[in-house]
């Protein structure tokens, strides 16, 4: 296993971008984890897929076993790949956990913290599991971190938020992905986090036209913390935000399609270019 923060390299028919160097095409199984489902497809080298997406349940009880058994399961089911691009729920460092908030419950979101699990991915090498388990060079990242990979211009400030179970949130300045923050977990009024305020249980209570309202206030009010040059909506529930709320947002705002959580499996690798040298 690798040392922590450097990818784990394993001989391969595979060649990375890495500081500046051109590399040959690869193609990269891109696994898309959420709360409520996990899917997957091969990518190739421009981030097109080679397979129709497949999806399952996310199961619970979630060990970190179980998750990588799932993973590879899933990954059996599609075409060969040279590398693994997982994104995942939660505060991700160097391919460790440092938290997620959905896997250490009982039986799903919103459902009890079970102490055993939450002790199990607390410092779990997710990253390291999953190259193990694959027999593959492997990247680990926060979900939202996977799916704005996909869909940033790579200049300016650019904040992706993803709208699902949860709320999701990466941040880019230059097409570099900064430190993750769990903007998720922050409170947004009456002790309520964003996770909570905005996510799927308060859009099937609030209706598709209230919900849509309240996603653009929360834009609204984080306009002035992040000053971004362009905000992305992304996430499975992206597309249910009405059409005359995202208007009101302003050009600076713009939808993107669920897709972006698995194509940005590829141009996650480029954004580690300048952190690793694939090569060591």
């Amino acid at each position: 296993m690798a040392a922590a923060g450097r990818p784990d390299i394993r001989p391969a028919s595979w060649l990375l971008r890495a500081r500046g160097r051109l590399t040959a095409v690869v193609t990269t199984l891109a696994i898309d984890c959420g709360g409520g489902g996990i899917k997957a497809s091969v990518l190739d080298g421009a981030g097109t897929m080679r397979a129709r997406p497949i999806r399952v349940p996310t199961p619970y009880p979630l060990p970190p076993a179980l998750f990588v058994k799932t993973l590879l399961e899933l990954g059996g089911r599609l075409p060969a790949a040279d590398r693994v691009t997982v994104g995942m729920p939660g505060m991700i460092r160097h391919g460790v956990v440092v938290a997620t908030p959905h896997y250490v419950t009982r039986s799903g979101p919103r459902s009890r913290v079970d102490p055993g699990l939450l002790a199990e991915w607390s410092g779990y090498d997710a990253r390291g599991a999953v190259a193990d388990a694959f027999g593959l060079p492997a990247l680990v990242l926060n979900d939202a971190e996977v799916h704005g990979a996909g869909v940033v211009a790579g200049t300016g400030c650019e904040l992706v938020l993803t709208l699902g179970t949860g709320l999701g949130s990466a941040l880019f300045d230059g097409g570099a992905l900064a430190p993750h923050l769990e903007l998720s977990h922050a409170p947004v009024r009456w002790g309520t986090t964003y996770d909570t305020y905005v996510g799927e249980q308060e859009r099937r209570r609030l209706g598709d036209a209230f919900w849509s309202r309240r996603i653009r206030q929360v834009v609204e009010g984080l306009r002035p913390v992040f000053r971004w040059d362009r905000l992305y909506l992304g996430g499975g529930n992206s597309r249910l935000i009405r059409s005359e709320q995202v208007a009101r947002m302003g050009d600076d705002v713009v939808v993107v399609p669920n897709t972006a959580g698995i194509v940005g499996g590829v141009r996650a690798w480029e954004l580690i270019a300048d952190r690793y040298d694939p090569t060591l």
